[in-house]
């Protein structure tokens, strides 16, 4: 099974479902589940019940997980939803974007 190419803190841009072009900071991931959770994509309601850290309770918005397959990844240099590569430099593994040939981490 392939590692997921998106990991926590990447920026990324969602090219398919309700939020289609809407961009946002990748807050989790989740591997095994192939899904990664994007702030202010994918909200969903939830009602809270009251307790000592929220004693008023009531609907709260989540940020809900969003299919891996349904988000790019932007790259910092060229600020282009890109595929991602990945490639051996300096004996370690870096993740580069295939647009501009950049390394980004």
């Amino acid at each position: 099974m392939n590692s997921m190419k998106i990991k926590k803190g990447d920026k990324v841009r969602v090219i398919a479902g309700k939020d289609k072009g809407k961009e946002g900071e990748v807050t989790r991931a989740l591997p095994k589940l192939h899904r990664v959770v994007v702030k202010n994509v994918n909200v969903a309601k939830k009602s809270m019940r009251p307790t000592q850290q929220n004693p008023q309770g009531g609907i709260v918005s989540i940020d809900a997980p969003i299919q891996v397959s349904n988000v790019m990844l932007v790259c910092p240099s060229c600020g282009q939803p890109t595929r991602v590569g990945k490639r051996e430099e300096n004996g370690k593994r870096v993740r580069f974007c295939k647009k501009c040939n950049a390394t980004i981490d």
